[in-house]
């Protein structure tokens, strides 16, 4: 008996070591996952299962990771291994269902949220996501049942009468339908999605002008959606208001230039107000996205007759004429180009097989409802005055010169899945800027130009005491796979030269900087603290362990306040003396440097944290008067001024944020500027 004893206290020590070791593991892995660093975190996590096969967190958190790269089987399979280990993770249900609905599988979605609803009744969430996959699968009945509970849950969820007013027009009842859209307005005017779902129930009903005044409001709301130019410009081309119509093609290609049927009614248009070459230019556009889209070949040849290019037109009619040997107005119209070539012999053989598909037609041998139905004397052949819209999905090539509007299909995508309790920000989001870093990687940025400079961080950079260059940056690039094992390879190369030299505080920064890349924040301090130890002038040690220790309650804070959150119970609470600690190592760079813009403007997004507004605006101030060409703290002082009701001072500062290349800026303006009636 004491032999054992004894035994067990010998490997109890290592075994506990392992325990502690996983565990930070799993944190490191959380804190990469938490600020989006995908591909790291799935090795860490890969580390654990490794380790510890038999939990279930490293098999969800490696699915959640998943998911957001798009890799949705991959997602459910780490799922259904979480179940297996625990199956009262609700979470784990929720992202299942998400992967699940990514590839269709609607039946299991649906099991899915029906079991983790049974954990948790009241999670929004996943009546949001179960009543989409009912919608999806055609079942309106249940969506609705589903809808009416999660109104009885939250009553002020606009989402859910959107949703249910799709699922009504669906079942034909425009009246409920319209009460629908009208209440999620009431409820919320600033909503785009509200006024772009009124809108087109409107354009259904033939209500042109009513319709082009709700899209005028969600355009208002959200300048960076092409459906609802597209959908403008269709209100506008049914009140012969074809010059808007086209404006507002131009400007949903300007926000997606691939969008299709953008490009497919700008170039009838174009056509139709006597701009041939550039109409050219959106068909040739539309035939190299779908290079068997017989409508816009034919178009294409109209417009190369019209060009003087007849050899061209008669090659785009000769395609669709061998597609559809029936349709008389590619005959009629390659029979004309071929008589201005000089082909008299073909425009013959064209001409006689019109005479006889009319003959034949006549005599019932064949059927009028075939793409023949035109009068072989128009040539334009577009007099279908019952319609003049088309669903992109006709394939009737007679209908070659309507407009074309979407299949429902693609306008029920409206409504996105949900998850980790996010709903609440389903509108525009409303954010900081975040805070700069010293890093070696930054995104590339098409429309900020800028490089952040600061003299001793150039001079750093010269001295050649770090192994790559070093950035100021607040918009970090995630490192490739390539780059993690990369290193993980210079901590080790670090760690030798810091047992060599331990009084270096710039290797003991080196490696401090390759340990936040890694994302292990605790290594990342202990070494910013040893570097200050070492040479307390250095301030970018300061500046990066008030950035890692930000980053590092933000993350707990997170855990704490995330509902979703798996392991609750170790959520450690974050309090305002935390921030202090970071506050004091901002404020001994500012001492230390005076002239680093970086520690102002991080010491507001600080202060806005803690809602000290007034103290943060005296931050942006100073970083501002330091740098009057520093875009993120116009944006971030705008957002305060907004958030203590000055929105003339914050409007002010955002539009001088959107001028200097903060895109996002022009959203928000319109967000808190009151919306016309």
């Amino acid at each position: 008996m004491v032999k054992n004893i004894i035994l067990l206290l010998l490997f109890f020590p290592a075994y506990l070591c392992a325990q502690i070791n996983t565990e930070r593991v799993m944190t490191i892995a959380r804190n990469a996952l938490y600020f989006e660093d995908y591909v790291l975190s799935i090795q860490y996590f890969n580390q654990v299962i490794n380790a510890k096969p038999y939990l279930y967190e490293p098999y969800f958190f490696r699915g959640l990771a998943k998911i957001n790269l798009e890799d949705y089987q991959g997602a459910e399979t780490d799922c259904s291994a979480a179940i297996e280990r625990n199956p009262f993770v609700v979470g784990a249900y929720q992202i299942r269902g998400l992967a699940r609905i990514k590839q269709s599988k609607f039946e299991g979605a649906i099991s899915d949220y029906k079991t983790a609803l049974q954990y948790e009744p009241e999670n929004i969430t996943l009546w949001h996501n179960l009543s989409l996959c009912h919608i999806q699968k055609g079942d309106y009945d249940a969506a609705k049942k589903d809808l009416g509970n999660l109104l009885a849950l939250s009553p002020k969820y606009t989402k859910a009468y959107l949703m249910r007013g799709e699922v009504l027009l669906k079942q034909k009842d425009t009246i409920q339908a319209y009460r629908d859209f009208d209440l999620a307005i009431e409820m919320d005017k600033y909503d785009p999605d509200a006024w772009t779902s009124r809108a087109i129930l409107k354009l259904q009903q033939a209500k042109y002008t009513e319709a082009e005044s709700d899209l005028n409001q969600a355009i208002h709301l959200n300048v960076k959606n092409a459906a609802n130019y597209v959908n403008r410009a269709l209100a506008r081309f049914h009140q012969n208001n074809l010059r808007g119509a086209m404006s507002d093609y131009d400007l949903a290609l300007d926000v997606d230039p691939n969008n299709f049927i953008g490009h497919y009614n700008r170039g009838l248009l174009r056509a139709q107000v006597g701009d041939d070459n550039r109409a050219l230019e959106d068909f040739d556009f539309v035939i190299k996205m779908e290079p068997d889209n017989m409508m816009a070949i034919f178009n294409r040849g109209l417009l190369k007759y019209q060009t003087g290019d007849y050899k061209g037109a008669i090659k785009d009619y000769s395609t669709v004429i061998n597609e559809h040997p029936n349709f008389m107005a590619g005959y009629y119209n390659r029979a004309e180009a071929r008589r201005k070539i000089g082909d008299k012999n073909g425009a013959e053989r064209d001409e006689f097989k019109i005479l006889k598909m009319q003959l034949d037609r006549k005599n019932g041998l064949l059927s009028s409802n075939t793409n023949n139905d035109k009068s072989a004397g128009n040539k334009d052949e577009n007099t279908d005055d019952k319609s003049k819209t088309r669903k992109k999905s006709d394939k009737n090539v007679s209908n070659y010169g309507k407009i074309v509007i979407a299949d429902d299909s693609e306008s029920d995508q409206k409504y996105n899945s949900y998850y980790r309790g996010k709903v609440q920000d389903r509108n525009v989001e409303v954010r900081m800027e975040p805070m700069y870093v010293l890093t070696y990687y930054e995104k590339i940025s098409e429309v900020k130009r800028n490089i952040n400079y600061h003299k001793f961080i150039d001079n750093l950079n010269r001295s050649g005491a770090l192994p790559k260059r070093l950035y100021i940056t607040n918009d970090e690039a995630p490192l490739s796979e390539a780059q993690v094992k990369e290193h993980f390879a210079m901590i080790d190369t670090h760690t030798t030269e810091i047992v060599e030299n331990p009084q270096d505080s710039r290797k003991r920064f080196s490696r401090a900087v390759d340990f936040y890349l890694v994302q292990d924040f605790e290594n990342s301090i202990e070494d910013l603290t040893q570097a200050i130890l070492n040479d307390k002038t250095f301030f970018p040690a300061y500046f990066m362990r008030a950035l890692v220790r930000y980053k590092q309650l933000e993350y707990l804070k997170a855990e704490g306040q995330n509902t979703a959150n798996v392991s609750q119970g170790k959520a450690a609470m974050v309090a305002a003396i935390d921030y202090d600690v970071v506050k004091n190592d901002l404020d001994n760079v500012i001492a230390l440097a005076p002239d680093f813009v970086y520690a102002y403007y991080n010491r507001g997004n600080l202060l806005s944290v803690l809602k000290d507004y007034r103290s943060a605006i005296i931050d942006y101030s100073k970083a501002i008067d330091l740098n009057k060409d520093f875009a993120e703290a116009y944006f971030n002082r705008g957002l305060t001024y907004i958030f203590l009701g000055n929105n003339k001072k914050g409007i002010a500062d955002l539009s001088k944020a959107g001028e200097l290349g903060i895109v996002s800026a022009y959203n928000i303006i319109k967000r808190f500027t009151e919306v016309p009636e």
